[in-house]
């Protein structure tokens, strides 16, 4: 006699947001582009009542984004437990940039929607896995990432506080030279994680200094055309915030 188990393994995603905070819009777009089910559940970071304590033990830094995975496995015969007798296993993302990290390289993508995303690349809005881009498109997803955490994040605080707005121009036409000749997006046709860590701080900076427009069109008119397309692409539209926004600090 034979005895065959079959074994499911389910991942379960829970995303602790403040939809006002661009940093959380960031691990926000990446959830959305790349089709992870997940749970919402908002944090007020201000106010009377405090932070609740879940959330301190979630991330003792007290910032959102978080994001909790719980994997877990079962079977017609056996069910994996862990040493708090609990099924499942547990893992914590307390930082934008490690999200990210994770959801580029398939650790936060659930085993049920990870061939869909692969597979449909003619899906408007879906987010290329680092896994599927070539050396160069991952180089150019980096220096994206590290110009707007390093340069765009710095000398814009400096802008908006009343600094000079003349190093914000200079750096949105350096910015402008780096946007593919092709796009609509920042590396080419399809969502990488450049476009998750560039647009919440980029739709802030054109709400406050505006970026393109006539006078502007030839040093900063690729990135008035990228936020144009994602403005109109569904999975990013839906992270815009509509009840009031705040900056990054």
């Amino acid at each position: 006699t034979t005895t065959t188990t079959t074994t499911t393994t389910t991942t379960a995603t829970q995303f602790i947001t403040n939809k006002r905070c661009p940093y959380a819009q960031k691990a926000w777009l990446a959830l959305e582009t790349s089709a992870v089910p997940y749970a919402m559940r908002e944090v007020s970071l201000y106010g009377s009542g405090g932070k609740p304590d879940w959330f301190w033990e979630l991330n003792p830094a007290g910032t959102v984004p978080i994001v909790v995975t719980v994997t877990s496995s079962s079977s017609s015969v056996t069910a994996e437990v862990d040493d708090d007798g609990k099924e499942g296993w547990e893992e914590v993302f307390a930082d934008s940039e490690l999200i990210l990290d994770a959801i580029g390289n398939g650790r936060i993508v659930a085993s049920d929607t990870i061939d869909t995303i692969d597979t449909n690349e003619d899906k408007e809005g879906a987010l290329l896995l680092a896994g599927k881009m070539s050396e160069e498109e991952n180089a150019r997803v980096d220096r994206w990432r590290s110009a707007i955490s390093d340069k765009l994040v710095p000398v814009g605080k400096s802008a908006v506080l009343g600094g000079s707005s003349s190093k914000l121009r200079s750096l949105l036409k350096e910015m402008n030279e780096l946007v593919d000749e092709d796009g609509p997006y920042l590396v080419g046709n399809r969502v990488t994680l450049a476009d998750c860590a560039a647009f919440p701080f980029l739709w802030r900076i054109d709400r406050e200094f505006g970026i393109g427009g006539t006078e502007k069109e030839n040093d900063e008119g690729k990135l008035r055309a990228w936020l144009d397309a994602c403005v109109n692409t569904a999975s990013m539209k839906r992270t815009i915030p509509v009840r009031g926004w705040w900056w990054w600090w």
